[in-house]
């Protein structure tokens, strides 16, 4: 299965939910970009950009059976989600696991294993300050304590330069 065949069954599956469709393609975009900036070899881009396509995967089955989308629930339902979505594919046993761990790990920003991990975690929080609006002092934090790539900082300090101090938070 393609980058491209993961990110068309993803916006099938958001049934025309153009918020959901923007978030995944925007998070994929980032880590992407962070990915190929870092030098990720090729098995662990493919993995994090799966895993940045379908990190969501269970905001539709959380607003539904919850009435929410909090992140610990997704976590948890969005590795069942992964499993069945990636099982009529020809991807391997192993980049299934570790896209589903992803996916289940994608709001625990502790214990970061990878450098799939890390960057998923720096492409999803670019994306939500964009929709979420949050404080510089949020943005600020969040660049000192958790963003550990080279290329990760450098594009927050690039996306947030307006909101930022002039020197940003190298």
């Amino acid at each position: 299965m393609t980058i491209a065949e993961i990110m068309a069954k993803m916006i099938r599956m958001a049934d025309g939910n153009i918020h959901d469709i923007d978030h995944f393609i925007r998070v994929w975009t980032y880590a992407k970009t962070i990915g190929e900036l870092e030098h990720l070899d090729a098995a662990t881009q493919f993995i994090l950009e799966a895993a940045a396509i379908t990190h969501d995967i269970a905001y539709p089955l959380c607003r539904k059976k919850y009435g929410n989308i909090n992140g610990k629930l997704q976590e948890k339902e969005g590795v069942v989600l992964v499993e069945s979505f990636f099982a009529d594919t020809d991807c391997t046993r192993e980049q299934i696991e570790r896209v589903k761990y992803l996916v289940g790990h994608h709001h625990t920003l502790k214990e970061i294993d990878g450098l799939d991990y890390q960057i998923l975690i720096e492409a999803d929080y670019i994306a939500n300050v964009l929709e979420k609006g949050y404080s510089k002092k949020n943005i600020e934090n969040f660049m000192k304590v958790f963003v550990r790539t080279k290329a990760g900082k450098q594009l927050m300090n690039d996306v947030f330069k307006k909101t930022l101090d002039p020197d940003g938070c190298r």
